[in-house]
């Protein structure tokens, strides 16, 4: 029987897993055989041998078994694990993250229990530092004084996993795959690194697409309750535990800054919006921190608009100034929809009146006092259209398209699968049509998650609008054959921003995250964009050259954030040299950077 090591520790894993035992744990029926077909499976030694393992599990037609083998490598080879999604990030960036993250998320107590990630749960109350130090005394490197070294935790309870609902402790597949990315994409350091899980309950898991019950399976790692939950003043549900002088939030983030120090970055993932929004105001200011899905997705659907403009004006340098002459509909109001309205309002410049959003009500109102209205949320409240909306049906998409006349479509409505209906991409090209400009093409992005829940296809999108439409998505479609041309829809991705932002703040050790930094983030990855890109008609740049791009974000956010002040280390006074500074601390899987890291089978 294969058995799992993980170095002594009991706090810092989940609360049954450590009264069982990992072994016992892994032992179980199904799971054993599990961890014994992995193994055997996993014999790669190079990297071509790896990527052959890994393409022999997707010729079985499907990603999930391809996602556990390269967990299983990590656990086994981490050098070589890096090594190999080095080697072909575009093939296996899909695979450890979105799409295939989330069907993972939905079944990650069935895998085999291994060591990686650290679980915080409501249970630790007033003991959350010993938990965080345990894990980082088993699993992080040590500096010369033997303090743990950590250079960013991504953590989330979570709460709202993609477009999935609630998945609780089975949610640590997120922080797991985003810190491959940082790595991948941005240059972080894996050895240094923290995937944790804020276990605070579970309790809808609604969207769960795999048709499994989350909390009440066998197989759950964690706390089998439901979220303790209380309304807030602003008529939100949200998690009681995370408010408060005992908010058990600050007392991670707190003990996490006392273990790593200030420069250690820590970044909110996939919490639900009614916590997401207020937690993100309440600790900005205090800690290196930020909220990816609701500023990294803002930024990254930025880029994409200006990605956009470029496709149609390649020689364009000025980006912005073109955006602040266009009209923007989005459709849901969620974090991620708000968050983008919000940056393009306060930092690109749009007009206030250019920009419109939709919840399930229709288009947002309130009164003139704020009183009244369809929002269900402060912030929904800041993005809402004054005074309610007379003359059209204002619940209809395609009314509210005729009203609006948006140039750009954003829909990120998380549970709305082909809600742009062919009736909506042509009110979309009648309003290009109707404009005084030089053929202008639309701009639609679907980018909820996973690809079952676009609000459209590629194909569709492209077929509906004659091929005149530029699209984009939060998953990745395959290429479309447009009147004999391929055209290769670019994958709206955070994963664009996060790893560059991440890297240049924890490198010029910034004091805090301002939205400003995002916008750089977002001009950055559009002037990324090349001939092959153009052609390609693809909004974002191809991720074979993902690393490429994350460094030129790094390089826009620590020259803005030195200029701002921010910047507690300067790291050179021109591009270049704060270039080369960043190169440099970029780590490389070369052999033996990982020697003694991995938590070896037995």
């Amino acid at each position: 029987m294969v058995l799992v090591e993980v170095n002594g520790r009991y706090l810092s894993l989940p609360k049954c897993v450590a009264k069982q035992g990992v072994g016992r744990w892994n032992a179980q029926a199904g799971v054993g055989e599990v961890l014994r077909i992995l193994d055997c499976s996993c014999q790669a030694r190079t990297v071509p041998e790896a990527l052959a393992e890994v393409r022999g599990f997707c010729s079985l037609g499907h990603h999930f078994w391809a996602y556990a083998y390269l967990r299983m490598l990590h656990h086994k080879n981490p050098t070589l694990y890096f090594q190999t999604l080095l080697a072909e990030p575009a093939f296996l960036m899909p695979i450890v993250y979105t799409p295939t993250v989330g069907e993972a998320c939905q079944k990650f107590g069935t895998l085999p229990f291994l060591p990686r990630g650290c679980y915080v749960s409501l249970a630790d109350r007033g003991n959350v530092k010993a938990v965080l130090k345990e894990y980082a005394d088993a699993m992080l490197p040590k500096d010369s004084l033997g303090n743990p070294q950590c250079q960013c935790i991504v953590f989330s309870d979570g709460g709202r996993i993609l477009g999935l609902g609630d998945l609780g402790a089975w949610g640590m597949g997120i922080p797991i795959g985003k810190l491959d990315l940082y790595t991948v994409c941005g240059g972080f350091d894996p050895t240094k690194t923290m995937p944790v899980i804020i276990d605070a309950g579970c309790t809808d898991a609604s969207g769960n697409s795999a048709k499994l019950t989350i909390r009440d399976h066998a197989m759950y790692t964690g706390m089998k309750q439901n979220r303790v939950k209380h309304t807030c003043p602003q008529g939100t549900e949200v998690n009681t535990a995370y408010y408060g002088p005992e908010s058990f939030i600050g007392e991670f983030m707190t003990a996490a800054r006392e273990l790593f120090g200030r420069s250690c970055l820590l970044q909110f993932e996939d919490f639900n919006s009614n916590d997401a929004f207020p937690l993100l105001e309440e600790y900005r200011g205090k800690f290196l921190t930020y909220n990816d899905d609701i500023q990294g997705t803002a930024s990254v659907a930025i880029a994409a608009v200006l990605g956009g403009i470029k496709l149609q004006k390649p020689g364009c340098t000025n980006l912005l100034g073109e955006l602040q002459g266009m009209r923007v509909l989005f459709h849901g109001a969620g974090s991620a929809n708000i968050g983008t309205a919000d940056l393009m309002v306060k930092e690109a410049g749009v007009p206030r009146s250019a920009v419109m959003l939709t919840n399930t009500r229709g288009v947002i109102w309130k009164s003139a006092d704020g009183a009244q209205g369809n929002f269900r949320n402060d912030e929904q409240k800041s993005v809402a259209v004054e005074g309610e909306p007379q003359g059209y049906d204002r619940t209809g998409l395609v009314s509210i398209i005729k009203h609006h006349q948006p140039d750009i479509l954003i829909g990120a409505v998380g549970r709305a699968p082909n809600c742009f209906t062919k009736q909506v991409v042509e009110a979309m090209m009648s309003v290009q049509a109707s404009k005084p400009h030089d053929g202008l093409r639309p701009i639609i992005f679907a980018l909820s998650n996973p690809m079952t829940q676009a609000e459209i296809t590629a194909e569709d999108c492209y077929t509906f609008s004659e091929g005149k439409a530029i699209f984009g998505s939060g998953t990745k479609f395959p290429p479309v054959n447009v009147n004999g041309e391929m055209r290769a829809p670019g994958m709206v991705n955070n994963f664009f921003i996060f790893p560059g932002m991440s890297f240049g703040c924890m490198c010029c050790e910034a004091s805090t995250i301002p939205d400003k930094l995002f916008m750089e983030a977002a001009e950055a990855v559009a002037n990324s964009l090349d001939k092959v890109d153009i052609e390609g008609d693809s909004v974002m740049p191809n991720t074979g050259r993902i690393r490429e791009v994350g460094h030129n974000v790094a390089v826009a956010v620590v020259i803005a954030a030195q200029k701002a002040g921010l910047a507690q280390k300067k790291l050179g006074n021109t591009a270049q040299e704060v270039s080369e500074q960043l190169t440099a601390m970029m780590w490389d899987p070369q052999p033996d950077t990982l020697a003694g890291c991995s938590c070896a089978l037995a």
